[in-house]
């Protein structure tokens, strides 16, 4: 069954949730969570989103971001390739690095931000 296209509106905003294949740690250094920031803020001004919070754990990162004329599924397409190619180059491996297909959950600006914001510390 063909997966639901993603909802897509100029000013949407997006708590996207990406984690490593088997819950495996993707970030294992410090400069590892740099190298993925560095693809988040490349394509969010390539493609003019809005980067308001973030959070990267080891195995797993939150992203709070707003898309205009872009739907999210592309700036993450190539987010997520980046990184993938970037880190099975350095590790010298193959094959998935993250975990499906991320997760977007469209926030309400009033009562899902504020609670996402004041539960994530972000």
């Amino acid at each position: 069954m063909p997966r639901k296209p993603r909802v897509h509106y100029e000013g949407a905003l997006y708590h996207v949730i990406v984690r490593g294949n088997n819950k495996r740690c993707i970030f294992d250094i410090d400069n590892d969570k740099l190298e993925y920031l560095k693809r988040v803020k490349k394509y969010k001004e390539k493609y003019e989103g809005k980067l308001y919070a973030y959070v990267i754990m080891d195995n797993h990162a939150h992203l709070l971001i707003e898309v205009l004329r872009t739907p999210l599924s592309k700036i993450m397409q190539l987010i997520q390739q980046t990184y993938t190619q970037y880190y099975n180059k350095k590790y010298d491996r193959t094959g998935h690095v993250f975990e499906q297909r991320y997760k977007a959950i469209l926030c309400n600006r009033d009562e899902y931000l504020l609670e996402l914001i004041r539960y994530r510390k972000l």
